[in-house]
């Protein structure tokens, strides 16, 4: 007779004859996954099957045809109807186990997922296909001070990286060419476009597998480390892992770089967590009650990469067109637009934009999440005091997260 799921422990007989594995810790976990394509779903399913607690899984993208041949969790029908990624992905993982929690974010890593959540997980582990999408989970990694892992497949190979405040920076890795070519994307329209590939890359379903296993075998080390405590495992943490398939090699490199003043390294310390302030408050209203809090007389939010955009103006025609969007959103406003669509081919757009938000904001009436700012955020004050990091803590609830 099959037991409920009330009447067993995931893994009870299995996973508890391992000397390493801490069953309350494993379930207490919580793990944010960037990307649900090939990568992602290896690294759910994994996690899933060890009874990870909590998982987290970012993804803006939609399935297509071609990602059935290398995606574990996806079925036809789920190209068909067009469903999100993350949310397939959410789905199957908590049909693989119940006991777990799996919750999909559809949305971009770094716009609209904020950056209490990456602090209140043990480990971040990157499912990318993109330069500028590692470029960004690097800065909110470090920022929350966070260890991640990242992933990347190609054909018959695969390699892993980890990543650590104080020890490896994929940001200081970058050659002049790779950093400038970020640059030069991050500062376009299509920066919302951070998780999406160039172009398809030719993989096969065996090096995701491979990549993806060895994802989360790092990120369990991680899980079970504690500060001041041996362990009976070495980690891949500075280091690159490289499986290559053609010629069954596999080979570790020291792939450590840490720069000193690189602007990727802030660890935004010593958060102050606030439980009545949300990403839904109106913009007026949170700065009342940051000043309240505070005990200041002025305050001023850093929008820092998603700037709020009022108006944009074209060459030719010369024309001013209302957005009144974050700057995140501006690419889908233009492309859902014939005529901005249309002009986008041969003009270019200028952007009035706010990136610090006062009471000289003329739109105060907007709440912080339609200026750009994401639900649990951690927002960078500036007051007559000094600097401040303040966590949105009401919207903890919405990840199960106690505060």
């Amino acid at each position: 007779m099959d037991k409920s799921k009330n009447q067993y422990e995931w893994g009870e007989g299995v996973f508890t004859l391992l000397s390493w594995f801490k069953k309350e810790r494993v379930k207490d976990a919580r793990v944010l996954i960037a990307g649900a394509g090939a990568l992602g779903n290896e690294v759910v399913k994994n996690l899933a099957l060890f009874g990870v607690g909590h998982i987290y899984v970012v993804d803006f993208d939609q399935i297509e045809l071609s990602n059935l041949t290398r995606s574990v969790l996806f079925r036809e029908q789920d190209a068909y109807a067009h469903a999100f990624k993350a949310d397939v992905v959410a789905a199957r993982a908590q049909e693989i186990n119940p006991q777990i929690e799996v919750t999909p974010i559809v949305g971009n890593l770094y716009s609209d997922v904020g950056l209490g959540l990456y602090k209140s997980v043990d480990v971040v582990i990157g499912c990318l296909d993109s330069r500028i999408a590692r470029y960004m989970l690097n800065r909110l990694s470090l920022r929350a001070g966070k260890v991640w892992i990242d992933g990347s497949i190609e054909n018959m190979t695969g390699v892993v990286r980890v990543y650590a405040p104080g020890v490896s920076c994929y940001e200081c890795g970058l050659s002049r060419e790779e950093f400038n070519h970020i640059m030069l994307r991050t500062g376009c329209a299509d920066v919302v476009r951070l998780q999406s590939s160039a172009g398809r890359v030719a993989t096969t379903p065996i090096s995701a597998s491979i990549v993806g296993a060895i994802q989360v075998q790092e990120a369990m080390k991680v899980i079970h480390m504690t500060e001041g405590e041996e362990t009976p495992f070495k980690t891949l943490i500075g280091k690159m892992l490289r499986y290559e398939g053609m010629n069954n090699s596999v080979n570790q490199y020291r792939f450590a770089s840490w720069k000193k003043e690189c602007p990727a390294h802030q660890q935004w310390k010593d958060v102050i967590c606030i439980n009545t302030l949300s990403a839904n408050d109106k913009v007026e209203d949170a700065l009342s009650t940051l000043k309240k809090y505070l005990e200041v007389e002025n305050v001023e939010i850093n929008l820092l990469n998603n700037k709020f955009i009022d108006v944009i103006i074209s060459d030719r025609p010369e024309k001013e067109y209302e957005v009144m969007l974050p700057e995140s959103q501006l690419d889908a406003y233009i492309t859902a637009n014939e005529e901005l669509r249309k002009l986008s081919y041969r003009t270019i757009f200028h952007k009035h934009f706010y990136e610090n938000i006062d009471e000289t904001f003329p739109y105060k009436h907007l709440s912080l999440k339609q200026i750009g700012v994401p639900l649990f955020d951690v927002i960078q004050v500036a007051t007559e005091k000094g600097l401040y990091y303040v966590e949105l803590s009401q919207d903890a609830a919405i990840y199960n997260i106690e505060r």
